[in-house]
């Protein structure tokens, strides 16, 4: 009856008939893909993200349609909060010019590294995070922990740990592009840069872009990772966030500027 109705052949009815459950078991299939996927990346990977995993396992599904069905089931990205800038510029040191121009995009590792230095809190106490990236793998070469904004606990500190992991020599010859904070823009650092024969490179003044790569760390290690914890000692916060620096943002998780 239903085949003449709709002027179609009796195999073809019960071939479509035999397609709806298929269709939804492969929907519900890929809800759960998806769902793993996000819950993998602890919560942090949105639409795109997720995309390039999927793509990257032959799924062929569109940015539009994981984001609709992450919408279906209700999980959402943690969205990142404001930068807050914490550079204290006011000091009596020479201040490089902005030799990286904002050129973020580098082809060779050991070429050109970007740093920066953040508060956290801890306890009723801050702590100071300084990182060194390289700009053409992304990676976190080199970073420090520290309970004070000395040059030594921060900037040099986190400099000779990269150094040491990256097998620094004489030859690589690395711009070091930074803000102008004065543990960046000291002696004893500026010293030390020259000792690796490093040129050194500056943000311009109130310029949060031209170290956006660096800032835009901060960002996401907070939104991520630091935002979802209280930490109680220097103990438990140095062991949080080694974790999410060596075990999984420079390990595994996906990264926009290298096109997944």
């Amino acid at each position: 009856m239903m085949s003449k109705i709709l002027g179609v052949s009796k195999s073809g009815y019960y071939k479509w008939l035999s397609y709806i459950p298929k269709k939804e078991e492969i929907k519900h299939k890929l809800k759960e893909i998806i769902h793993a996927e996000f819950k993998k990346s602890r919560g942090t990977y949105g639409s795109p993200r997720i995309t390039q995993e999927l793509n990257k396992k032959e799924f062929q599904i569109s940015k539009s349609s994981i984001a609709r069905i992450m919408k279906t089931i209700k999980i959402q990205a943690r969205r990142k909060k404001k930068h807050v800038v914490t550079t204290d510029s006011k000091h009596k040191y020479p201040v490089p010019e902005n030799l990286l121009d904002r050129n973020f995009e580098v082809d060779q590792i050991n070429k050109v590294w970007v740093s920066d230095i953040t508060y956290i809190r801890v306890n009723q106490s801050w702590m100071y995070l300084t990182i060194v990236m390289d700009l053409a793998d992304r990676m976190i070469v080199g970073w420090n922990l520290s309970d004070n904004m000395t040059a030594h606990d921060t900037t040099i500190a986190a400099f000779r740990k990269a150094a040491r992991k990256r097998g620094l020599q004489l030859q690589n010859q690395i711009m070091f592009h930074s803000d102008r904070g004065v543990q960046y823009a000291c002696a004893e650092f500026t010293l030390l840069l020259k000792e690796f024969n490093c040129t050194q490179s500056m943000s311009r003044k109130g310029n949060c872009w031209d170290n956006a790569v660096a800032e835009s760390f901060f960002k996401t290690i907070k939104c991520e990772c630091i935002d979802n914890y209280k930490f109680r000692d220097q103990e438990s916060a140095l062991s949080i966030i080694f974790r999410y620096i060596e075990g999984w943002y420079n390990t595994i998780r996906t990264h926009s500027a290298l096109n997944g």
